[in-house]
């Protein structure tokens, strides 16, 4: 079952039916579902498909000729062509006069080990362009090299591609799609678990418990995801050691520049270096208080569930995880999901804003949201709010969001509009997100001001 990706879809479609020569190129994560969608996008239509591995450039033009040879015939195919350009040549001669999409998946892999196949694309996309039908779709996995050799402007192709697609994982609302049994709440944690990847989610059963899925997939040695961070990060980066302690330092609440550097024994430069890289790849972020820019107030934090949901539990429960106490590594993780849950809900809420705001339902059109901290100059305290956004610089929207089984009552939403006074709007407007609801109190107060929406997470359930 294919879930999601309608833009994306709805994009290529316009591609395709432009019926003009196009290049599309499609990158992103391992396992965030790019394949899936290719699969999804060609299944009815003339398609070549080929698929890069990690071997030399003679085997990799067999199976592309294959793959060509095959688009005629099903039955077996010994011969090959001597060169990719004659490989490549023949495609766009076969597209002069019908549509067909031709789909190079894992083309890192292709690439490296063909160092004049950049050039050779671009050689012929300038040859052909004009009067071709062939869509070519470039697919790869190593963001740094589809982002370096691909899209950079110093790269051979720069300039060819008529569109490119980043795909990201899924947000709640899609992710919830693959949770059809699962009772409501136990779909934020599945998602707080493994996050938006389809390839992580599908890990999950939807049958079972979020206690049963845990102990099977993070509590397991023999499933797909126990060793699927370092497996990954092996496969992106040089020196994966100092990127583990440094997303381990960051899971476990080191988040300013020097704390992370104290924690790994790394100079601040060196993390620096290591952490720019990690937000390339999605999988640690970077934030400043909502409306500043300051450097000094930088801190860092895990973007990816998985990889924050992993870090933050099984290196310190490793060694009875191996010996097989599942139960007490359990034990151990439990009473600790509640606090891990706040940031996921934090999220969980701004994805509801967007989707909000961007189908014209939020009471404020803001331009972007974030979270701000700082110090309240009357008390001198220290001060957060979880989602604050501006529409313009009269009009703002604040926010605060709790996952407790605890109603939120009349007490949060007065400290939200304490909070908020440190900002001079004229329109403010408070959204406050429950898991468990509302007290009378808190609801006859959000009625009696007018001002505020009250959303308890049910109603937030796709």
């Amino acid at each position: 079952m294919f879930i999601g990706r309608e833009k994306e879809l709805d994009s290529l479609d316009r591609l395709y039916k432009s019926n003009r020569f196009e290049f599309a190129v499609i990158y992103g994560r391992r396992r965030v579902g790019k394949t899936a969608l290719i699969n999804e996008f060609t299944k009815d239509k003339p398609t070549i498909s080929f698929t890069g591995v990690e071997t030399n450039e003679r085997q990799n033009l067999e199976n592309f000729s294959k793959c060509i040879f095959e688009y005629f015939t099903s039955g077996p195919v010994s011969i090959s062509f001597d060169s990719f350009q004659l490989a490549l040549e023949y495609v766009f001669d076969l597209a002069k006069e019908e549509r067909i999409v031709l789909v190079i998946d894992e083309y890192p892999y292709v690439a490296r080990s063909s160092k004049s196949l950049a050039s050779t694309l671009q050689l012929l996309i300038d040859k052909y362009k004009d009067n071709s039908k062939l869509f070519i779709i470039l697919c790869g996995s190593s963001m740094s090299y589809m982002e370096d050799q691909v899209l950079a402007y110093k790269a051979p192709l720069y300039g060819r591609r008529t569109a490119q697609f980043k795909i990201q994982p899924f947000e709640f609302r899609e992710a919830c799609q693959y949770f059809s049994y699962l009772p409501d709440e136990c779909k934020a944690l599945a998602y707080g678990i493994v996050g938006g990847t389809p390839q992580y989610l599908l890990q999950l059963d939807d049958r079972l418990s979020i206690e049963e899925n845990i102990k099977n997939t993070y509590l397991n040695t023999t499933s797909s995801i126990y060793e699927e961070p370092q497996n990954l990060l092996k496969q992106e980066v040089r020196e994966p050691a100092i990127y583990n302690a440094i997303i381990g330092a960051i899971a476990t609440g080191h988040s300013k520049m020097s704390q992370i550097s104290s924690k790994t024994q790394e100079d601040t430069s060196v993390c620096a270096t290591y952490i720019k890289n990690l937000i390339s790849l999605g999988i640690v972020k970077r934030e400043v208080p909502y409306g500043e820019d300051s450097a000094r107030k930088t801190i860092y934090s895990i973007e990816d569930n998985m990889f924050r949901f992993w870090y933050r539990f099984v290196p310190e429960n490793t060694s009875i995880i191996a010996r097989g106490a599942t139960d007490l590594a359990y034990k151990r993780i439990e009473p600790n999901l509640s606090q891990y849950m706040g940031g996921v809900f934090e999220e969980i809420c701004k994805q509801y804003l967007w989707n909000l705001m961007l189908s014209g339902k939020c009471e404020i059109d803001f331009v972007d949201i974030g979270r701000w901290w700082g110090t309240n100059s009357r008390t001198r305290q220290q001060v957060e709010i979880d989602i604050m956004g501006t529409a313009d610089k009269n009009t703002a929207l604040f926010g605060e969001c709790k996952w407790t089984n605890e109603k939120v009552d009349l007490g949060v939403l007065e400290g939200l509009v304490e909070k908020s006074q440190m900002f001079h709007f004229e329109n403010k407007h408070y959204y406050i997100f429950a898991k468990s609801g509302f007290t009378k109190g808190c609801v006859d107060k959000a009625k009696e001001m007018g001002n505020v929406t009250l959303v308890r997470y049910k109603d937030m359930i796709p």
